[in-house]
């Protein structure tokens, strides 16, 4: 079927030509609008290699795919353009296919706990990239993922309250006790296993779903060397250039 919103054709212009789009029109009016966007746009792309997630209380959770072709290898380098950002998160890798009867009891049988990368950028222009819907359209900024190290020997507790330090070009950005937003890295995946369907082909075994950043969402537009570490899982790098 066609898709019937200009933002699609917006977003994919703006990825192919590495600029960002000023759309004056088909913008997103509700959120089944922005996520058929994003299915399309996703679609055209290619592979995914999973999902975002943040919840919004009683409201339905935002979700958003990672593309594959936007994934960076651990310790390699992603052209910086004009500017991006790093969220360093907790993300977890699905092993195996989930049960049907719901989300499982001993999640470490299902799923493996990484230390990530996400990077971020907008594909939109002007004031319509701070609205909700099109950001949600624009695979709420995600543009690409760094899967760093594994945590092996997971015995399925959650990931509340960690020590990590992110530095860059040798600065630092953290370190010391970070908190994964709302508290819960589980309770995110958890979400997005119950909220995400067959959106973006669903979630299939080999993908992995971050769960929010420890870190804020800092911004360079200078070539920098990221390099991050959390206590229990090893450490993380990726070059802006």
């Amino acid at each position: 079927m066609t898709d019937p919103h200009p933002f699609t054709e917006a977003l994919l212009t703006a990825y192919q030509t590495r600029t960002r789009v000023s759309p004056e029109t088909g913008l997103p009016q509700t959120r089944d609008e922005a996520l058929a966007v994003q299915a399309a746009v996703s679609a055209a792309r290619g592979a995914v290699a999973g999902f975002k997630v943040a919840g919004q209380g009683d409201a339905p959770p935002i979700l958003a795919p990672i593309a594959a072709c936007d994934v960076v290898q651990e310790g390699g380098s992603r052209p910086l353009g004009d500017r991006f950002a790093v969220e360093m998160e907790i993300g977890f890798r699905l092993d195996k296919p989930l049960p049907q009867d719901g989300f499982p009891a001993n999640p470490q049988e299902y799923f493996t706990p990484h230390l990530v990368l996400e990077l971020v950028d907008q594909r939109i222009d002007g004031a319509v990239a701070q609205q909700p819907l099109p950001r949600l359209a624009d695979a709420q900024l995600n543009a690409g993922l760094v899967v760093g190290p594994a945590l092996s020997d997971w015995d399925g507790r959650d990931f509340t309250t960690l020590t990590a330090r992110l530095l860059a070009n040798g600065t630092a950005l953290l370190d010391g006790e970070a908190t994964v937003p709302g508290g819960s890295a589980l309770a995110h995946l958890e979400l997005l296993c119950a909220s995400v369907g067959d959106h973006c082909g669903g979630l299939v075994p080999g993908q992995i779903v971050i769960t929010g950043s420890l870190c804020g969402c800092p911004w360079f537009d200078t070539p920098t060397d990221i390099e991050g570490d959390v206590d229990g899982f090893g450490s993380i790098r990726v070059r802006l250039a």
